[in-house]
């Protein structure tokens, strides 16, 4: 077997739409409606699906909980930048600019929290 990418992955989420204002808002996602009404944000060629807590859709992770997710999200948009429009938002800037090691090299990141208080890092690709 060989698995080339992420597709999806799924947040539990105490609120959708608190969810859906935060990502669309401040970070520039796109609200998809599929599967009979479920929600998902769309970024690049991925996506994150929206559960609501307590009515999660079978099967889910063995424990969904909000609040749980660590999640590190890539950009071209100058890190500094990405800080200055966080604050614009009045998004609290947890840590950063910081160097991080990702998947595929160095990093240059900083991290938030959403509004389930999953931790969000957004980075650059450190040269």
């Amino acid at each position: 077997m060989h698995i080339d990418r992420l597709d999806h992955l799924v947040l539990t989420v105490a609120s959708i739409e608190a969810s859906v204002d935060f990502y669309t808002r401040v970070l520039g996602f796109r609200r998809i409606t599929f599967g009979g009404g479920r929600t998902a944000l769309a970024f690049g060629d991925s996506r994150i699906n929206l559960h609501q807590a307590g009515a999660e859709l079978s099967p889910h992770a063995f424990r969904p909980t909000p609040g749980s997710a660590d999640l590190c999200l890539l950009t071209a948009t100058p890190i500094d930048q990405v800080r200055a429009e966080l604050e614009q938002h009045g998004v609290a800037v947890e840590l950063g600019p910081v160097p991080r090691q990702g998947a595929a090299g160095p990093l240059r990141s900083v991290y938030l929290r959403d509004p389930d208080h999953n931790l969000i890092e957004i980075a650059n690709r450190a040269e």
